[in-house]
């Protein structure tokens, strides 16, 4: 028998995506940018075999890069449009934060580690997006006034309830996607800013997501 000769780039992009519509997810302008913004230029390279997978990845600070389906799932229902501005609130490896400005966002990104923030920001202006992207070294759970208010947020984790402070820079008929743990299971949640100023809250599926922590690290 001869060797098996390995799968070249576009073989391994196009099982990616195959095995994201398995997995249910159909929106083709986010499978054009899951194409287009390739998950292994964001994984430390030790993980870059993982990152064609749907499984979460290990990062620095102990995070995780999120799978693959799982973002797909929160991105589907921020139901993003181009030149929206978007806040994402844990910017980690940077992949989420490209997926954002691939669909049309003009992103502002906080991550409370300075280490992440800072190899993240090299990938996402490696990956043509810097100049629709500001990231900042931040606490996202208080994000700061004079940036104004926002279209879409996203939260890339899980917590107890919505930051009173991330409501405030959702715009009137603004969206907010993150997840809450409800009864020991972490929902998606989508709340959604009507016009009178009061918040729809709407559960959704049970989601693997890691706990976002308040507050910006000062060591690492």
């Amino acid at each position: 028998m001869g060797e098996e000769v390995p799968a070249s780039e576009g073989e391994r992009t196009v099982a990616f995506l195959l095995s994201l519509r398995a997995r249910g997810v159909r929106d083709l302008a986010l499978l054009r940018a899951m194409e287009r913004v390739p998950r292994d230029r964001f994984a430390p390279a030790r993980f870059a075999d993982l990152a064609r997978q749907d499984v979460s990845v290990p990062l620095p600070c102990g995070q995780t890069m999120t799978a693959p389906h799982t973002v797909a799932n929160l991105i589907g229902a921020l139901d993003l449009q181009a030149g929206a501005r978007v806040l994402e609130v844990g910017t980690g490896s940077g992949y989420v934060t490209a997926l954002l400005a691939a669909l049309g966002g003009e992103v502002v990104s906080l991550e409370r580690y300075r280490s992440l923030a800072l190899a993240a920001h090299e990938r996402v202006s490696g990956s043509g997006f810097g100049k629709v992207v500001d990231l900042r070294h931040a606490d996202g759970f208080q994000p700061d006034r004079t940036l104004g208010q926002f279209d879409r947020i996203l939260v890339n984790g899980v917590t107890h309830s919505v930051p009173e402070a991330l409501l405030m820079r959702l715009s009137p008929g603004g969206r907010l996607v993150g997840a809450l743990r409800v009864e020991g299971v972490a929902r998606r949640v989508v709340v959604t800013r009507l016009s009178d100023g009061q918040f729809d809250y709407a559960t959704g599926p049970i989601l693997r997501l890691p706990p976002l922590i308040p507050g910006r690290s000062q060591a690492l």
